[in-house]
């Protein structure tokens, strides 16, 4: 998504909770010809989120998009009766916390400005169930509503809001899966195999594209057909 918006000419400020994972996105932004800047934060924080935001104004002078990316997922399958109250905390508070924050700071910023266009990102697992992921599928359902009242709210100020929601993504994080794994969401994809990092950038462009203008409160689904079954 960075990569993206830098390659039309965005400035963009990269976050992230991992230093040395946020300053090799800044160099990959550089590199193609891109300005950025980098600022570290935990989404889960109200301070970090809201001296995010402020840095970002400092540093280009608005904020005219927001993609709230940061999101964990279970490192294991749970049931319901032996669920784990830590790992319910810590997605909560990431996933769905992190976007509330983030939205809520974003939207300052941008209610000042008298325009602005957010973009959060759910999942499939907002729309879907997704067997023993328990918290995970509870904060992408929120991040849905938290998205179409958002939109709701803020329609008339000059502001839209959307999600994206995509199924299993080529990620770093996905791809260190097991490959017998990996094989298995290929199969029970329709069209095959998994998605581009790239196809979601592309959407998350379009959507804050003056081309999107009628757009807000969407749940844009990216799944190769995964929702069709």
């Amino acid at each position: 998504v960075a990569l993206a918006f830098a390659t039309e000419g965005a400035a963009v400020m990269v976050c992230d909770i991992d230093a040395v994972a946020g300053n090799e996105t800044v160099e990959l932004v550089r590199a193609a010809g891109g300005k950025a800047a980098f600022q570290q934060c935990d989404v889960s924080k109200n301070s970090d989120v809201e001296a995010l935001v402020q840095s970002t104004t400092r540093e280009f002078g608005s904020l005219d998009y927001a993609c709230n990316v940061a999101g964990i997922h279970n490192e294991f399958r749970e049931s319901i009766e032996e669920a784990d109250e830590d790992t319910w905390d810590s997605i909560i508070a990431t996933n769905l916390k992190g976007v509330f924050l983030c939205m809520k700071y974003e939207a300052r910023a941008m209610l000042a400005q008298g325009r602005g266009v957010i973009v959060n990102m759910a999942s499939v697992a907002g729309l879907l169930a997704e067997p023993g992921c328990y918290a995970y599928v509870a904060s992408k359902h929120g991040i849905v509503g938290l998205t179409k009242t958002a939109a709701h709210d803020l329609a008339k100020k000059g502001i839209r809001v959307n999600a994206v929601c995509p199924a299993a993504v080529e990620t770093p994080a996905l791809m260190r899966s097991p490959e017998e794994f990996l094989e298995a969401l290929r199969d029970e994809t329709p069209v095959g195999r998994l998605g581009k990092p790239e196809e979601i950038a592309a959407a998350v462009l379009w959507l804050c594209s003056d081309s999107a203008g009628y757009v807000t409160g969407s749940a844009l689904v990216i799944d190769g057909g995964v929702t069709t079954v």
